[in-house]
């Protein structure tokens, strides 16, 4: 059995943990209030500006008009002028290729000590980037947060950039000049799609990983597959006047798009860090309280023992006197 003094120890070690799981506690619930409005706030306006895209695309590619270029012209020119009627290129954004080359922009935060957090996002990214290479894609990987980066390095993945400091100063400022950095390559045709692996924010106990296509633009999950809501009493899909042009309104729609969806997926992954961290940190002080009460426990019985153990020697010693 271990010592007095070293139960006392263990004791004092436990109490001073749990102090600091406390505080964690505390602050990330504090600042996981301020990140889940945020993420309530912008998520309906993300998923609306990205059903705006998909229905001009899509009416312009389903219904082109009598100046677009024939059917048969099929490629990246013919689809661009398809989504403008013919009219001038459609946003090089918008531009589908064949996925032979994709970048993989995964989100992960700078910190541990919040539970599964990073690990899940890992695996899953791991999983996505050894599926595609066995399907004959060329990968490349950007990176978002220490924990992934290193990761990911020790498994001598492709990372093609790190992008620090992220977490520091969270904006919309800060969304766009990641947007800046991982549309490079997709503007120089060195990759064909950029896809995002994050933590989809639900609640403080439950955070769900998503790999979503960021470009080109395609339809929203509730979009996809499902042409009634578009579809008059007559049978005929509505129909979209627009003002000046379809190519003006993507060319501001499309930039617009991206530092959205750019901004929550950064939103999602926060609120999603919080709410681990909140929850990891509760599990830990639940634990140390456990922990302390069978110390304490296990103290008293030392204790009893060394007591009782005093008052038998002492009880000898004064019969041994007598005699």
């Amino acid at each position: 059995m271990p010592s007095l003094k070293a139960i006392r120890k263990r004791i004092s070690s436990v109490k001073s943990t749990q102090k600091i799981t406390r505080a964690m506690k505390m602050v990330a619930g504090a600042k996981l209030n301020k990140a889940q409005q945020r993420i309530t706030e912008l998520r309906p306006y993300a998923v609306k500006v990205q059903e705006v895209l998909w229905e001009i695309t899509r009416d312009a590619v389903a219904a082109p008009s009598a100046e677009a270029p024939a059917a048969e012209e099929s490629g990246a020119e013919g689809y661009a002028a398809a989504l403008t009627g013919g009219e001038r290129p459609a946003h090089p954004l918008l531009v589908t290729r064949p996925e032979r080359r994709v970048l993989l922009l995964v989100l992960t935060s700078d910190r541990g000590l919040c539970g599964a957090f990073n690990t899940n996002i890992n695996k899953r990214a791991e999983r996505e980037w050894k599926s595609r290479t066995e399907a004959g894609q060329e990968v490349q990987i950007a990176v978002i947060g220490r924990k992934g980066r290193d990761y990911l390095n020790r498994r001598n993945a492709p990372i093609l950039e790190y992008l620090p400091g992220v977490w520091d100063k969270l904006s919309l400022e800060t969304a766009q000049a990641v947007g800046a950095k991982i549309l490079a390559p997709f503007n120089k045709n060195e990759v064909d799609a950029i896809y995002i692996v994050y933590n989809e924010f639900k609640s403080a106990i439950t955070q769900t990983v998503v790999v979503e296509r960021l470009l080109p633009a395609g339809a929203p999950a509730q979009a996809q597959g499902d042409e009634g809501d578009r579809v008059s009493q007559s049978g005929r899909a509505a129909e979209f006047v627009y003002e000046p042009d379809r190519g003006a309104l993507l060319e501001r729609l499309v930039p617009m798009y991206v530092d959205i969806s750019m901004l929550r997926a950064l939103y999602e992954s926060m609120a999603s860090e919080l709410g681990a961290k909140l929850t990891a940190m509760d599990a830990a002080n639940k634990n140390a309280k456990e922990m302390i009460d069978s110390l304490t426990l296990e103290y008293n019985k030392a204790r009893q023992a060394a007591i009782t153990k005093e008052l038998m020697e002492i009880i000898g010693g004064s019969e041994a006197l007598k005699e």
